[in-house]
């Protein structure tokens, strides 16, 4: 009995396509990454609330902390230790010692951040408020037409049914 193998792409590839096709569906949700304090980062030469004045902090948003990791920190403080700069019990070190720190903004409040080693007092904190993320733009009508009504067919069902159909053959690849 002679035995016959057959090529399959597996889980891993079909699991790859149907990703693909997913994110083409899918509409695009952006998120934003701050440097604080811009090009000059992390650092007690910033005012950062006019840095921050004219931005809009979306949940989902991050905020970008670059500084000198020998001297400076990320401190995040509730409003009354802000106000005063009082950095003895922070709600969150976000530290991490490399001096390049992550903040997601995954909650629609005000942030209240500062460094603490006495550079609060020079100013060094920054309030963020972060917003509910605004609805997306709706669409411009589409003016009828045949080429628009062509443009549209490929882009919109052509595109997601080729993915659909790459990702059927694939699974009725695996099964036989």
């Amino acid at each position: 009995m002679e035995v016959v193998r057959r090529r399959s792409f597996g889980w891993p590839t079909m699991a790859v396509v149907l990703t693909c096709a997913l994110l083409v569906m899918l509409p695009q949700v952006y998120s934003v990454r701050y440097i604080v304090g811009s090009r000059f980062g992390w650092t007690n030469s910033v005012n950062y609330t006019n840095w921050a004045k004219d931005k809009h902090f979306y949940n989902g948003d991050w905020l970008f902390f670059v500084y000198d990791r020998n001297q400076m920190n990320v401190l995040e403080l509730n409003k009354t230790d802000y106000e005063s700069c009082n950095t003895d019990h922070p709600l969150h070190n976000w530290t991490t010692g490399a001096g390049r720190d992550v903040v997601p903004l995954n909650v629609t409040k005000t942030y209240y951040f500062a460094s603490g080693k006495g550079y609060c007092y020079g100013g060094m904190k920054v309030a963020i408020h972060v917003e509910k993320a605004p609805p997306p733009p709706k669409a411009a009508p589409v003016r009828s037409s045949s080429t628009n009504l062509l443009n549209s067919f490929k882009g919109q069902i052509m595109i997601p049914a080729l993915f659909a159909t790459a990702a059927a053959w694939d699974a009725f690849l695996l099964l036989w």
